[in-house]
């Protein structure tokens, strides 16, 4: 096509090779460059009907949620509304204690930077499957039956839990329910049409979508596959149940990225980094959003996030003026790559890497 760069044709074949030696159904790139508007995809949306991937698909995003619901905490903080270093106890009494979780020594900031040490619900597989849905107060109450990890400050430990509380301090603080803080704060703002979080047990994801395969993180590359479309994101919330297309997250990271989100002591907040530990390799944190050192050397900022049958990539230069967002619809990846986030670092690394032209092409 005219205007396409270098760059963004070998992206191209990075897609097609994820579907024809990777396996995956499908995948989609969106990229926002200055001015350009750019989307390729691979494969199928649909497997049953043929149809491909467009530019309007929505796709749950996973823990790309996080970054929502720390930006909405964050613009609470500059309402006044909100502290960062108010402790959890403050907001919600009593509800963090036990096993050495401790809510009247954990603050916001702990947890919106995943310094709070509370085990992450996530990691209590059983627990997950004894019921179809969830309130974010059970999903707390299966962290609390679990020993703390660090005390709170002390270390790093990526927690799904911390955000199901983040979002029940937003809701505590504001007497809304968070998906109308989100809309109010940020996707309206920003006129992100494709974008919301699911309410109650809403299990649709609404408007043009592909379908969501899944083989539930099973090893076995013969696996059964599920078609995992309609889910029930209870379990999830405001640690990932949200679901936005590829061109709403690109206008909302490149706006965060930009300071165009966020006033300036709440920007300084949300990009005081620290390295991770037991993550993604080459990642720091700050509030909700990552940094990751591709293997050329150059780093992009952004957030990743998974859930059953999708998996997603969002990320871009520090001043947000160059944004690349990849999804796929399903949660597993062969040949080359152990999972997805192989297939999204060769990506980034070719529309990031500073190996490829980036002459547009005639």
């Amino acid at each position: 096509m005219k205007g396409e760069t270098m760059a963004t044709i070998k992206v191209q074949d990075d897609l097609q090779r994820a579907v024809s030696e990777g396996g995956v159904p499908g995948i989609l790139a969106g990229v926002h460059d200055g001015d350009r508007r750019w989307f390729t995809s691979a494969g199928l949306a649909d497997t049953s009907t043929g149809r491909a991937r467009e530019p309007q698909d929505r796709f749950r995003i996973g823990s790309i949620t996080k970054t929502f619901v720390a930006t909405a905490a964050l613009l609470l903080t500059a309402e006044g509304r909100l502290g960062l270093d108010d402790p959890v106890e403050k907001w919600l009494p009593g509800t963090v204690r036990g096993n050495g979780h401790d809510g009247s020594g954990i603050t916001v900031r702990h947890l919106l930077g995943n310094t709070s040490g509370i085990f992450s619900y996530t990691d209590d597989y059983a627990a997950l499957q004894r019921r179809d849905s969830y309130t974010p107060q059970q999903l707390v109450q299966i962290a609390m039956s679990h020993q703390a990890a660090f005390g709170p400050g002390t270390d790093w430990g990526y927690s799904s839990t911390n955000y199901i509380l983040a979002g029940m301090v937003i809701e505590r603080a504001t007497g809304t329910a968070l998906a109308d803080e989100l809309s109010r704060l940020i996707t309206g703002p920003l006129g992100l049409a494709g974008t919301h979080l699911p309410r109650g047990g809403d299990r649709t994801i609404g408007g043009p979508h592909a379908r969501h395969y899944s083989k539930l993180y099973l090893p076995d590359p013969d696996a059964e596959i599920y078609d995992m479309t309609e889910l029930d994101t209870t379990p999830y919330w405001a640690a990932g149940g949200m679901i936005s297309t590829a061109g709403d997250l690109n206008h909302f990271f490149g706006a965060l990225l930009g300071g165009r989100m966020l006033p300036q002591a709440q920007q300084q907040a949300m990009f005081t980094m620290r390295p991770t530990k037991g993550w993604i390799p080459g990642t720091t944190y700050g509030l909700g959003v990552s940094s990751l050192t591709l293997p050329g050397g150059n780093t992009v900022w952004g957030m990743g996030g998974a859930v059953l049958g999708s998996w997603s990539y969002a990320y871009g230069t520090r001043d947000g003026g160059h944004m690349l967002t990849t999804n796929v619809n399903a949660d597993w990846a062969q040949g080359p790559w152990d999972d997805p986030i192989g297939i999204f670092t060769d990506v980034l690394e070719t529309e990031f890497g500073g190996g490829a032209s980036s002459r547009p092409v005639a």
